[in-house]
């Protein structure tokens, strides 16, 4: 039986997997940290295209009970001008649409289903190196050990180790300029219904709030820097975090700065990087998928359902095609178009939230004329992508 090592238990690793299991192909997921991932990030929006994927894996009905039906944004600027709306998802025949949801709860439903199928998950093991030999690849971790499997997939995210092993001379990833925040609030009043996001491009700081079916308001802040690594990002506690955030809004009209400082469980601060061109996804028996291969900011609402769709296009190849470099190929043909296009669109998002004086003018008086004029045909490209798991993949 063909067997793959993977490393990297977040979601794109037990989703390659779980694909991978499901194609007949065995799998054992390798995680350098030394537990499970459950504080990572806040809340995120799970595409409509995302959704879909997961029906293939049986996994939608699950996630589904721990999200909320968020189809569509709002945008106004800084002055509470609406500046139009914006679609982020289609409708399915049963009325299943993007949901958002905190991270963590989509973490646990991916490792509860890959313990239930038998999955191996070891966690504390560093990937090194990793080298072909004749038969498939030989990986050697940081305390010693090794492991052997027929390919080696990459869902180590952003910061890949794989990435570096399959060429060192891959493009690092750059800041984005944005720091992220996020919180959740009780006991305050908005004026949208349950389910409508609301962003609103400030003065100082981007700001974004929905309403769960509780009435508790998700939120998060993009906030502009010049800082390049999340190890100069500044140290401050709840108390300050808050009244930093809530002064970024003290200009703006909205709700922004009322919710800040009613809010709980502020997340610690996180930078958003993106991943340049990739030139190569494969070398060998390794490969990168996800993050690892092509990191779009959150902006783009895609990063977690990308990352879904490239295991499941990944195990088609290799049932169909085995573990070979032709599987390797088709895959990356497959999928490199959609991607790169949806992370140039994402970067393009990112320069409007940070836009500053005469730029931010000539952004809030164009934004609505580009909404008007935008039709449905980029919303269905990306969010009612459609993967046919019975299909034959062809050299």
């Amino acid at each position: 039986m063909t067997r793959a090592l993977i490393v990297g238990s977040g979601i794109a690793g037990p989703a390659a997997a779980l694909a991978l299991a499901k194609a007949g192909i065995e799998a054992e997921i390798v995680e350098r940290h030394p537990r499970p991932a459950d504080e990572a990030g806040v809340f995120f929006t799970l595409g409509s295209n995302g959704l879909d994927a997961l029906a293939v894996l049986d996994l939608q009905e699950a996630v589904l009970a721990h999200g909320f039906a968020t189809p569509a944004i709002e945008l106004r600027s800084g002055t509470g001008r609406p500046l139009g709306l914006s679609r982020i998802g289609t409708t399915g025949p049963d009325g299943t649409t993007s949901q958002t949801m905190r991270r963590t709860d989509l973490y646990a439903v991916f490792r509860d289903r890959a313990v239930t199928e038998g999955i191996p998950i070891t966690y504390g093991r560093e990937l090194v190196s990793a080298v072909d030999t004749d038969n498939g690849v030989t990986a050697t971790f940081g305390d010693g050990s090794t492991a052997e499997g027929d390919i080696l997939v990459g869902c180590d995210g952003v910061h890949s180790r794989t990435r570096m092993l399959i060429d060192p001379t891959s493009p690092p990833p750059v800041s984005a300029g944005l720091i992220n925040y996020g919180g959740y609030t009780s006991g305050v009043d908005v004026e949208t219904e349950p389910g409508t996001f609301r962003m609103i491009f400030g003065e100082r700081a981007f700001f974004g709030y929905a309403m769960a079916p509780d009435r508790t308001v998700w939120w998060f802040v993009n906030e502009p820097t010049t800082v390049t690594s999340a190890a100069s990002l500044p140290v401050r506690s709840e108390a300050e975090l808050a009244t930093h955030l809530s002064g970024l809004f003290r200009n703006d009209s909205g709700p922004a700065a009322e919710l800040i400082t009613a809010g709980s469980d502020l997340a610690r601060p996180t930078l958003t990087y993106l991943l340049p061109h990739l030139p190569r996804w494969q070398r060998g028996r390794m490969i990168v998928i996800g993050d690892a291969a092509h990191a779009p900011s959150p902006s783009s609402g895609q990063g977690a359902s990308l990352a879904i769709e490239d295991a499941l296009v990944l195990a088609q190849c290799v049932r169909d095609l085995g573990p070979t470099r032709t599987a390797f190929d088709r895959f990356e043909a497959i999928r490199r178009p959609r991607v790169e296009r949806i992370v140039k669109a994402a970067a393009r998002i990112n320069s409007n939230k940070s836009a500053t004086g005469f730029t931010r003018l000539i952004r809030d008086a164009v934004l609505p004329i580009i909404l008007r004029l935008s039709g449905t045909r980029e919303t269905d490209m990306t969010y009612g992508h459609h993967i046919d798991w019975n299909q034959q993949i062809r050299a």
